[in-house]
């Protein structure tokens, strides 16, 4: 072969695989940052049911259907809410039986395909807690945004937001609480989610870019009425608020962080989830390089955001152990160098985002305190 036509060949086939490089790059990002709201999140494995019967419903026997607290229960065309693991009725070696808290929309029965979620409620606050709220629209970066503002008598406001995998739906398992509290909450559904603009590419962005929605919603809440702003976060929606409370205009009106879940390094949380979902081990670089180039997530501005010499206000954090996507340990770091402002609260036997299905009670405790100290 003469030395220009070897020389045409080889470029022909590094260009190729630099272009194959770059689709597998790019599909691995997309399983990973495509994660549509309100679906179970990638990893959570499929149950049966195999038997109902008033208060009860018996389940595949497996680590997650034996998890303590109380959850949504999910299949297509049918939301329950289940509680623990009943101990005093017979299980088989195959079944696990737990207490079935209510049907919310549906019907459950045997041979049903349903996942745990810790999303409880579907419907507006109306629909599922009985609470007076109001429709808001939010304007924002990419277009108005949906909110749901639940009032109450304090000049404290929350700013609740949901993270990976779920709805504004999913913060409605705190809000009777906040409310008893007389704390107004402002529910805000941002990029990506129904009813809210779509981000370019239909990507999620870890929060690096959707917090500038939840400073939209901090905007709102101060002309409004609001005289301090508490900001309330899952996941994702943990990261928009270290990302608000490090760069937001107002961030002086911001009294205090809960973080739930946080994802304060977003490599690990990328790799988590396209593993997940199935992505081999030698695409998981590409697709972070994917996630840099096509996205613009950027792991420095979250390290930024959430480096513990930058935090102002009081933190409280909900995390522990057995979360898969968000690496317990990087709280633990958090809470370890700012010991006068972070507070984490240990929480085992829960997933990701799930931290308050695990104990309800507990959970709200612990959070009651928190905020008297901040109203």
């Amino acid at each position: 072969m003469r030395p220009a036509t070897a020389t045409a060949a080889a470029v022909t086939t590094l260009i190729g695989a630099g272009a194959a490089a770059v689709a597998a790059g790019r599909y691995a990002c997309g399983a990973a940052l495509k994660v549509p709201p309100g679906r179970p999140l990638p990893g959570e494995p499929r149950l049966t049911v195999h038997a109902t019967a008033p208060g009860r419903v018996s389940l595949t026997r497996c680590l997650v259907s034996r998890r303590p607290g109380v959850y949504g229960l999910a299949g297509p065309g049918v939301h329950a809410v289940v509680g623990p693991v009943l101990d005093d009725v017979p299980h088989t070696a195959d079944t696990v039986v737990r207490r079935l808290e209510r049907v919310v929309s549906g019907r459950l029965e045997a041979g049903d395909h349903v996942r745990l979620t810790p999303q409880l409620h579907t419907g507006t606050p109306s629909d599922a807690l009985g609470l007076e709220y109001q429709d808001v629209e939010i304007p924002g970066e990419l277009g108005v945004l949906p909110a749901w503002f639940v009032p109450a008598a304090r000049s404290t406001w929350v700013i609740a937001v949901h993270g990976i995998g779920t709805t504004r739906e999913h913060p409605m398992n705190v809000m009777g609480f906040l409310h008893r509290m007389r704390l107004p909450v402002l529910g805000l559904a941002y990029r990506g989610d129904p009813g809210a603009p779509r981000p370019a590419g239909g990507l999620g962005h870890l929060g690096d870019s959707e917090w500038r929605d939840l400073d939209a919603a901090i905007r709102h809440a101060v002309r409004h009425g609001a005289e301090r702003v508490v900001l309330h976060g899952w996941s994702t929606g943990a990261s928009m608020a270290l990302h608000a409370a490090a760069n937001c205009g107002l961030r002086d009106r911001i009294s205090g962080l809960v973080l739930d879940s946080p994802v304060l390094d977003w490599e690990v949380t990328l790799r988590a989830l396209a593993t997940a979902r199935g992505v081999p081990a030698p695409l998981l670089p590409l697709a972070v390089r994917a996630a840099q180039g096509s996205t613009g997530v950027h792991g420095d501005r979250l390290a930024e955001a959430a480096d513990p010499r930058g935090l102002r206000v009081p933190t409280l954090v909900f995390h522990g152990p057995d979360d898969r996507l968000a690496p317990w340990r990087t709280s633990q770091e958090l809470a370890a160098r700012r010991a006068d402002l972070v507070t984490l609260h240990t929480v085992r036997d829960a997933p990701h985002a799930a931290m308050w299905n695990a104990d309800p009670h507990r959970y709200e405790e612990t959070m009651r305190r928190f905020l008297t100290s901040l109203i």
